[in-house]
């Protein structure tokens, strides 16, 4: 009696019914996983005659954003489309020519255009916008504490002013002093700041928004390290 138990019992567990299968998360492609290498040169805003290059690759770039701040940075002028522009400017395009770019940009508050978001990953290769000299590599504060780093560029192009790229990590080989050259030189890669605020470029991404930002200000207002 007891073997016929015990046998009753295997074929249930093991005859009657397959083993459940679990399904696995399959890892990303490894060209997800592989560097791309710098941006081919792309102006995505100018300033004047000065031209800010893309500073991430491409294929890595998840939105491109503008917004205002209180701390004297310049307007920068958008190159490209602005994606969600109201239905009066999107009219008045369509009647007088304009707003057409190669690539789309996204309003984030307000009308201005003092900071530019280049969403990507944590971790994604960030490179020079201009050519020029870094003059300063410092941490980047924000409520209070230090997230990345700060760094500063005087553009060859026009050494009156400094271009500044935050929320990013600097890369090793990167000192103050150090010669760059737009969409070549690699200086540091961006950060997650998705758990210290909510970032506006979320809201065009499909991820937490997290981007490097760029702004530009006089070279004799700006506090150097």
């Amino acid at each position: 009696m007891t073997g016929l138990l015990l046998g009753t019992l295997l074929v249930s567990a093991f005859g009657q019914n397959p083993p459940e299968i679990v399904p696995q998360t399959l890892p990303p492609p490894a060209n997800r996983l592989l560097p791309v290498g710098p941006p081919s040169p792309l102006t995505v805003a100018l300033h004047g005659s000065l031209r800010i290059q893309l500073p991430i690759p491409q294929s890595r770039v998840t939105a491109i954003g503008y917004h205002s701040t209180s701390d004297g940075a310049l307007a920068l002028t958008p190159l490209g489309h602005q994606a969600n522009e109201g239905a009066l400017s999107r009219l008045a395009h369509k009647l007088f020519g304009g707003g057409h770019g190669r690539f789309p940009y996204y309003q984030l508050n307000g009308g201005e255009t003092d900071v530019l978001d280049v969403g990507a990953s944590p971790g994604t290769d960030v490179y020079a916008p201009v050519d020029g000299t870094v003059v300063g590599i410092s941490d980047y504060i924000l409520n209070g504490r230090a997230y990345g780093s700060r760094i500063d560029i005087q553009p060859s192009a026009a050494p009156s002013l400094v271009v500044s790229l935050t929320q990013l990590t600097p890369d090793p080989s990167l000192t103050v002093g150090s010669t760059i050259a737009a969409s070549s030189t690699k200086i540091g890669r961006v950060i997650d700041l998705s758990r210290v605020e909510k970032q506006a470029l979320a809201r065009y991404t499909q991820d937490a928004g997290n981007h490097a930002s760029v702004e530009l200000r006089p070279a004799a207002t700006l506090t150097l390290p």
